[in-house]
């Protein structure tokens, strides 16, 4: 297994902020799957699924991972939350390194992304149903992807790092 973790989970799972801290702790560099769209494009994240839909977007996710399979040494990946829901990026995903499923409840999620207009696929009403309708089909993805499942719910920054960082000395091993 190659020396990367890769953080997957729904939108306000914690990936960034805990890859962030993660990356640090080990000494490991950072990169978040959509951050790196938008450079790559010149473009946000929000004008691309405006102007040439969630598929597009999905292509442009696929062919980053494919990039990364020879290069990724030593990071911790923050990715897009709708990124594993393709077969083949899960794939990838785990060809890239330790997978951890960042696992969130609705209540919390919810609470999370409140008045976030930066999520394409929650914009406008409804958010609760829209939230309970992609967990309900994301999650059983989220799960058969990831190597670990870390709960968030109730735990700082800190504790999660903990808690991935021990299961991946334990895979490691």
């Amino acid at each position: 297994m190659k020396h990367n973790i890769i953080l997957i989970g729904f939108m306000g799972s914690g990936k960034t902020c805990v890859g962030e801290y993660l990356a640090k702790q080990l000494s490991y560099g950072f990169q978040d799957s959509d951050q790196l769209i938008e450079e790559k494009t010149r473009d946000s994240i929000n004008h691309i699924f405006s102007r040439y839909g969630e598929e597009y977007f999905r292509n442009l996710e696929t062919d980053l991972l494919k990039e990364m399979v020879p290069v990724l040494e030593k990071t911790v990946l923050s990715t897009g939350g709708g990124l594993p829901i393709r077969d083949e990026n899960a794939a990838i995903l785990k060809e890239l390194g330790f997978v951890v499923f960042l696992k969130t409840s609705k209540e919390t999620t919810i609470n999370r992304l409140q008045g976030d207009s930066s999520r394409p696929l929650l914009q406008g009403d409804e958010l609760e149903e829209k939230v309970e309708r992609m967990l309900a089909l994301r999650t059983p993805i989220y799960e058969n992807t990831a190597h670990d499942v870390i709960v968030t719910d109730g735990r700082t920054v800190e504790e999660i790092t903990e808690l991935i960082m021990e299961a991946y000395k334990n895979i490691k091993n």
